[in-house]
């Protein structure tokens, strides 16, 4: 199956998406009971929920006896990438290795993995990076192989620090209407990117909040997360809408727990000049703007993983929106375009 690592922005409707897929923003996650309860079902609203969540607080406490502490986390930092074998999960790894970090890689494809171990060791002079074990692979929608790879990272580093969830998304190479697509394409998109998300998300949790030091998970988004329409792809965009309501599904969960170790995070590359990106360059209006919009894996990384690291450098407790293509950035580019003819033909000749 074709992996896809980068996360693309409607092609077919771009103006209207760009409104609100491109702001800066914190999740908010907390519980607010609904306004038209009367005053005395309110109260007994909010105490019953209040109860549940001292109840969950005392269970959690008992079974997880580092999930209420919080030792410093100080670089370098143990990191994990899943679907990091090429694309956005290949330049983060390698961006991070550049800033002395360890770092743990996996991919669907054993030769692909293997390929991408021997590259980032001879780019960035770094040997700190490695495989769960060589010519094995780890499939996200897998729970046996996410499983695996927790116990290998256990082994290796003792702690995972960052957990990069959901490189391995997958769109099946494929631009067309959803009612041609075949059966195969969309299990592979909903398995992919909603399932795998959920595995890695329970994995990872479980891992870090029985750590000392707790851990950041930061999910990728893509184009349909902010509920906008991606023609072409509506499978895709229906399933990166999916990562942020999980995302602010587990915020919620951690925080009824009392858990305050581990947080989740999102984490939008923007549109990044992959494979699977080119693909969809085929119509006037996709040509534009992955010309005035789209930048290299590479670009994207250098400025991803230092706004990544500074969460756990600073000691933040708050979950974080990190987004690189921000509205200010996206339209002065435009108007760029417009106004002065830039950008034009950068990556695809245009009509």
């Amino acid at each position: 199956m074709a992996e896809m690592s980068v996360t693309t922005a409607s092609l077919q409707s771009f103006p209207k998406s760009l409104l609100c897929s491109l702001s800066t923003r914190k999740f908010n996650s907390s519980f607010h009971p609904s306004a038209i309860l009367s005053p005395i079902s309110r109260f007994c609203l909010i105490s019953k929920f209040n109860s549940f969540r001292f109840s969950a607080a005392v269970v959690k406490a008992a079974s997880s006896p580092h999930a209420n502490t919080k030792e410093p986390m100080l670089p370098p930092y143990d990191v994990l990438i899943t679907g990091a074998s090429k694309g956005i999960g290949y330049a983060l790894a390698k961006e991070f290795l550049k800033a002395g970090d360890n770092v743990i890689i996996c991919s669907r494809s054993d030769e692909r993995v293997v390929s991408a171990l021997d590259r980032l060791r001879v780019e960035t002079g770094k040997q700190h990076v490695w495989i769960p074990m060589q010519g094995t692979k780890c499939d996200v929608r897998e729970g046996d192989d996410v499983k695996t790879l927790v116990a290998f990272a256990k082994e290796k580093l003792q702690y995972i620090d960052i957990w990069q969830i959901n490189n391995a998304g997958s769109n099946a190479y494929s631009f067309k209407p959803l009612a041609e697509a075949s059966d195969e394409d969309l299990i592979q998109v909903v398995t992919t990117n909603t399932l795998g998300l959920m595995i890695c998300c329970r994995e990872a949790i479980n891992l870090m909040q029985n750590q000392p030091r707790g851990g950041h998970i930061f999910n990728i988004d893509g184009a349909g997360s902010d509920g906008r329409p991606t023609p072409r792809f509506a499978a895709y965009g229906a399933t990166k809408r999916s990562v942020v309501h999980l995302t602010k599904s587990l915020q919620a969960e951690l925080e009824m727990q009392d858990v305050k170790n581990v947080l989740v995070h999102n984490l939008s590359p923007g549109m990044v000049t992959t494979d699977l990106l080119m693909s969809g360059a085929n119509t006037k209006q996709a040509k534009f703007f992955i010309n005035v919009l789209a930048e290299p894996a590479d670009v994207v990384a250098e400025y991803l993983v230092p706004n990544i690291r500074s969460i756990p450098t600073n000691g933040s407790t708050k979950a974080t929106y990190i987004r690189f293509l921000t509205g200010l950035k996206a339209y002065s580019q435009i108007f760029s375009r417009i106004a002065f003819g830039a950008r034009r033909n950068r990556y695809v000749l245009e009509d």
